[in-house]
């Protein structure tokens, strides 16, 4: 989630994406502790299988984002003229 944040208050669409990226790898990091987690039973499989079911939808929906991100000719709000990007609205 921090990354998705950091990203968005970049301003551009190609830094969002970068951050949505690295996003879902962390996707991937969580999905794999949840396989330590389990090997080392401090969880048991029904949970496992539950959390894993949920990194497996982030993944996707974040996927999608970036998916359409790349395909908007939108760039991102630091772009527009004549309004504020995320430095001066605060």
């Amino acid at each position: 989630m921090l990354n998705i944040a950091e990203g968005f208050e970049r301003g551009g669409n190609r830094e969002f994406r970068h951050f949505l990226a690295i996003a879902k790898g962390s996707v991937g990091e969580v999905r794999a502790a949840l396989y330590i987690a389990l090997d080392a039973a401090l969880i048991d499989q029904e949970q496992f299988l539950s959390l894993r079911s949920l990194t497996d939808d982030v993944g996707r929906l974040i996927g999608g984002f970036i998916r359409y991100l790349t395909s908007t000719d939108f760039r991102g709000h630091k772009y527009r003229p004549n309004e504020e990007g995320p430095e001066e609205s605060q």
